[in-house]
Formats: C-alpha cells, sequence, structure tokens
C-alpha cells in the first residue's frame, strides 16, 4: 500500500465513520420495522440496514416521501467552529439531495462547556494550549455563537428552516457537540440510491474540489494539523440545483454526496455496495487550488459537490442540464465489472482500492489507527 491507499482505505475498512453496520446492529432495527411495518405498511421506503446516504419514508395519509439525514460535526468544530457547523448542516442537506429530495427542514442540537468557561478555538485546540500563536481564546458562549451562525448562515443561503433541536452545557470535554438532521421532500419518481448498478456507466462529477478538509489524512495518523473543510454557502446553493435539475432528466442511475474521504470514499463505496468496480482519470475533476495534488484531488472533503452515475447514452443529456445551472461537471470515469477501484492522473496511478482488503492488510490498517 502507497500512503494514500492507506489512508483511504483506513477510513473506508477502520474508521466507523464508513463501518457504522460494524457497532450496530442493524438486524435488530430491521426486525423492529418489519414489525412496525404491519401497523404502517408501505411507510419505510429506504432504512437503516441499506447504510445508503440518508432515509426514505412516507408520513402516512400524506403525498410523496420525506428524506431525512442526521450527522455530526464535532471535532471540525474544535480548529473550526463556523465551517465545521456549517457543513454539518450542508453535508447533511446534500445527503438529501443525493437520495432525490430537495432539503427544507433542519433541527440542530449543540452541546458544549458552561458558558462562562475559556476555550481554545485553532489549531491547538485539541491540547488545551496554544503553541502556534494563531489560537483564540474566548468563552464558550462566544463559540457557540460561532456555531449557531454557521448553522443559520447555511440554512439561509439553502432556503431551509430552522425548525427547533436542542442545547445543553454540561459538556466536559474538549470537543463540542454539534449534530443536525435535515428534512426533505422526495422530488425524484423514486429514491437515488448509493450503490452503482450497471458496469459502463459514466461517472459525472459536480463541483470543484480544492485541498481543505484533510480530516481523513488526520485520522490515518498522515497529518499532524486537522484542517476542516471550508463552508462554501453559495456554491452549495449552485450545486444542489444542479444535482436537481439531473434528477429532471430521469437518467440518473446512482448518486452520492463528496462528505468525508471525498471523491475516494464516494466512488469506492457505490463500486462496492453494487457488487462493482470503477476506473477514475482524476486529472479530469474540476479543481480550485493551483498546484493541488492528484492525492487531494482523491481524497480531500471539499464541499458542495455530488458524484452520479448515468448510462453513457444519456451523459450528454445529463451534463446539458447540469451545465445550465454550473459549469463545473465532469465525466471522471467510468463503473466497471472489477472488484477494484482503480484512480489514475495523467495515465499515471495514484491509488488502487480493492473491495475485499486481506486479512493482513486490515490488521496494518487498524495499527494506523
Amino acid at each position: 500500500m502507497n500512503t494514500i491507499e492507506k489512508a483511504l482505505m483506513h477510513g473506508l475498512f477502520v474508521h466507523m465513520h464508513h463501518n457504522i453496520d460494524k457497532v450496530i446492529d442493524f438486524k435488530s432495527f430491521q426486525k423492529l420495522n418489519s414489525h412496525v411495518e404491519k401497523m404502517w405498511p408501505g411507510a419505510l421506503a429506504v432504512g437503516p440496514e441499506a447504510n445508503d446516504d440518508a432515509a426514505v419514508f412516507k408520513v402516512p395519509g400524506m403525498e410523496g416521501y420525506v428524506v431525512g439525514k442526521m450527522e455530526s460535526h464535532c471535532s471540525p468544530c474544535v480548529p473550526r467552529p463556523y465551517d465545521a457547523a456549517a457543513t454539518g448542516a450542508g453535508g447533511a442537506m446534500r445527503d438529501v439531495v443525493a437520495m432525490g429530495g430537495r432539503p427544507v427542514f433542519l433541527l440542530d442540537f449543540i452541546g458544549t462547556r458552561p458558558l462562562d468557561q475559556e476555550v481554545i478555538v485553532g489549531p491547538c485546540g485539541f491540547s488545551g494550549r496554544c503553541d502556534c500563536g494563531e489560537c483564540k481564546t474566548m468563552t464558550s458562549q462566544e463559540r457557540l455563537n460561532i456555531m449557531i451562525k454557521g448553522i443559520k448562515d447555511m440554512c439561509e443561503v439553502m432556503d431551509v428552516f430552522v425548525v427547533g433541536g436542542g442545547f445543553s452545557t454540561s459538556f466536559s470535554d474538549i470537543v463540542p457537540a454539534v449534530v443536525v438532521a435535515v428534512f426533505g421532500k422526495l422530488v425524484t419518481e423514486k429514491p437515488l440510491t448509493k450503490p452503482a448498478k450497471n458496469a459502463g456507466d459514466k461517472i459525472i462529477v459536480i463541483g470543484v474540489t480544492g485541498n481543505d478538509g484533510n480530516d481523513t489524512l488526520f485520522r490515518a495518523g498522515l497529518v499532524e494539523e486537522m484542517r476542516p473543510a471550508l463552508a462554501l454557502l453559495k456554491e452549495e446553493k449552485i450545486a444542489m440545483e444542479a444535482a436537481l435539475a439531473a434528477f429532471g432528466t430521469g437518467k440518473i442511475n446512482a448518486c452520492s454526496d463528496l462528505g468525508a474521504a471525498g471523491i475516494g470514499a464516494a466512488i469506492c463505496e457505490s463500486a462496492r455496495y453494487g457488487g462493482l468496480g470503477a476506473n477514475v482519470d482524476l486529472s479530469r475533476v474540476p479543481v480550485s487550488v493551483e498546484g493541488i495534488t492528484p492525492e487531494e484531488i482523491l481524497i480531500c472533503e471539499t464541499q458542495a459537490r455530488y458524484v452520479m452515475q448515468v448510462s453513457p447514452e444519456n451523459a450528454d443529456e445529463v451534463l446539458r442540464a447540469v451545465r445550465a445551472k454550473t459549469d463545473n461537471a465532469e465525466i471522471i470515469g467510468e463503473v466497471t465489472s472489477d472488484d477494484k477501484q482503480i484512480f489514475e492522473y495523467d495515465g499515471e496511478p495514484v491509488a488502487v482500492i480493492p473491495n475485499d482488503p486481506s486479512r493482513e492488510v486490515l490488521e496494518v490498517l487498524r495499527s494506523c489507527g
């Protein structure tokens, strides 16, 4: 394994964000939901056992389906409370969009230290003492105000209601709790889902990739400083409208937002869950930073991005619909019948990620954590 393969595979196969089914008994929820299904038949379309971007369900007696997602952005709030809170909200909204929905309502929960206690905001926040000279010391109340503003600003630009939530000052940890739940209306004929459907489908990326959001590299122990993704407010709205325009063609076979571990995770998860592979040319990805490396294009968590898969004969139609909203859309690869994902840049290999790593590889990855 090279360095970037190790980082991405650590995120995919070790870090809990991508392996929640390894620690939570989804079968027990499935059994419960099967029991409740007898009272509300047809109400749940996509439940937790699908491990998809969001849930899809119907409120009995109402027309249409609701899409719902809960997401936390706790650790990134230590160095960047505004961006972390805003991207937590934006990420949950993108998950709703990725299932074929338009986000409408948001609930949030924030847990923090008592309001008069001092906290350190910046790169040294996790250690509790600033050695870099760039951090700010403020009260827990002041940091709380910054986090709330991040959530509010994202909701304002995305036309999403804040309808309630929860708050606690009983937290003693350095890391505050920032959790949002977003609900929206399904606007596609049926839910879009993450797993790849067909070998040969073209992979389209919407949005621009930068080198912010190195959380996966940080968790894998490959960088010393966590640099959370920056909040991209206007860009988030543009990307959403572009995705919805693509959905309007009725030609999308699979869709996912680009969150943790970026392009790498979204494409690997889609291919693996669909029992397929993928070939991706990272040099075709639209970028916002001069000199960005292929490894950063692969794994960084820049916001306001989606990937979707379409049949080859429909790719031009979908691109026309997307480009009516944004120029930042390209075909970057295709789904294959292989059992691995191959990422290249200008013909040179960057990473090869297997769907089923060996036991020896998994042991090496666990030792990195």
